[in-house]
């Protein structure tokens, strides 16, 4: 495959309490355009499943852009919504997004016509900090400001909750591709991990508790698995990115850097060999798995990096 076919496979977005998204070319690091988000600070990025639209969550208020058109302004507004929205991701099919956010909800969007309009509201008593989807696109993980992970059935509409460690914040989720793996993150640097079971059919998902780790000395901010599962990565308020073998969840490899501050987001590549994280110093590093070698630096920002969205392709050879 020619370079610039493989160049138009990837897509790389940063965005920033510069009030902009760029888009970069992952492979040079050079920004290929610059997009508005005027009215406040994104606090989350995803892509569609279709590599279309790029959806950004930010305050009262959800824009998706076009991916595919040179234009810096957003393709679809939606306004319906009050304080912030802190979490958003997409079912796999593109049928319907989810978010969440400070208003103390989740909420599922139809997408499947022009109009955005909220077809389910799960309702908690604290804000919202993330959301996660298992990969059965049937259960969403939510977690909450006072330290609970609520798992909803979005079909069914039960729940179930899990508190992992009382009043301390939970601020990401992650299940690892193959659902075999649920890890939370809170305030006060705990990395928490469950073993999943069932979630197929009938069979109701099952969480049996396999590892607590004090990842991080200060606020922990994401988690994220590989796309192989083989590895988890933590990011902190400690200006560090810490990478964890899930076969015992030992510390493999630390990714810092003297000038590298809070690191607000994180993503694996598809072939789970690099990582890209966004940091409170305005720049997005690409860094070695293996060796925690920073390969690229993406800079231009004015403030700080506060989400990222990325996506490649796994070629076989």
């Amino acid at each position: 495959m020619a370079s610039s076919d493989l160049a138009n496979q990837v897509i790389l977005a940063t965005a920033s309490y510069d009030h902009t998204i760029k888009i970069w070319q992952a492979h040079s690091g050079i920004c290929q355009r610059t997009l508005k988000h005027p009215e406040s600070q994104v606090n989350a990025l995803e892509i569609t499943p279709d590599r279309q639209l790029l959806a950004a969550a930010g305050y009262q208020h959800i824009r998706m852009y076009d991916l595919k058109s040179s234009s810096e302004d957003p393709v679809i507004n939606y306004e319906g919504v009050t304080k912030n929205v802190t979490a958003l991701g997409f079912q796999e099919d593109g049928k319907w997004m989810f978010t969440g956010g400070e208003d103390c909800t989740a909420k599922i969007w139809d997408l499947r016509s022009c109009n955005l309009h909220v077809s389910r509201i799960f309702q908690v008593s604290t804000p919202v900090n993330c959301a996660c989807l298992h990969p059965n696109q049937a259960e969403l993980f939510v977690g909450d400001q006072s330290g609970v992970i609520h798992i909803w059935d979005v079909k069914t509409e039960h729940n179930e909750q899990l508190i992992p460690e009382p009043d301390a914040s939970i601020q990401s989720i992650a299940i690892d591709p193959e659902g075999t793996y649920m890890a939370a993150v809170n305030n006060k640097g705990k990395a928490y991990v469950w073993r999943l079971s069932g979630g197929t059919g009938q069979t109701p998902i099952t969480l049996t508790p396999a590892r607590s780790i004090l990842a991080h000395n200060n606020y922990a901010l994401k988690v994220k698995f590989s796309p192989d599962s083989t590895m988890m990565v933590t990011t902190s308020a400690d200006h560090t990115a810490r990478i964890w073998k899930t076969a015992d969840f030992s510390q493999m490899t630390e990714l810092s850097d003297s000038s590298q501050r809070w690191v607000w987001d994180v993503a694996f590549s598809a072939d789970s060999q690099h990582v890209i994280t966004g940091s409170s110093d305005n720049t997005a590093r690409l860094w070695s798995v293996e060796t925690g070698e920073i390969k690229r630096e993406y800079t231009g920002h004015q403030k700080t990096i506060s989400a990222i969205a990325f996506r490649d392709v796994l070629y076989q050879c």
